[in-house]
């Protein structure tokens, strides 16, 4: 399904702003404060972005099992493989996300 491999790359966006954000809070953490919880906020908002879009990728393939069944061998792994390379990107995300909490 096209529209799942979109959300896939929209997901992948998310998370890569996310660790773009992440990445600037810690570094200007001492000298920049208040710009570093602006880029910690943003991270997080990042983060619920892809949670949003992860929702919805597991709602339409929820709906297409309704209706047609399991999805195609190739299909599913695909979707099984950008599935973990998404989580995998995340963890380092939260591990960011993590330090900045310390």
């Amino acid at each position: 399904m096209k529209i799942i491999e979109t959300l896939c790359d929209y997901i992948d966006e998310e998370i890569c702003d996310a660790k773009k954000y992440a990445t600037k809070a810690l570094e200007v953490r001492a000298d920049y404060p208040q710009l570093a919880e602006a880029f910690n906020r943003l991270s997080q908002e990042e983060m619920g972005h892809m949670q949003a879009l992860h929702n919805e990728v597991e709602r339409i393939i929820l709906e297409y099992r309704k209706n047609n069944g399991e999805p195609p061998v190739e299909m599913k792994a695909v979707y099984d493989y950008l599935h973990q390379r998404s989580i995998d990107k995340a963890k380092e995300v939260k591990v960011l996300q993590g330090m900045y909490r310390e």
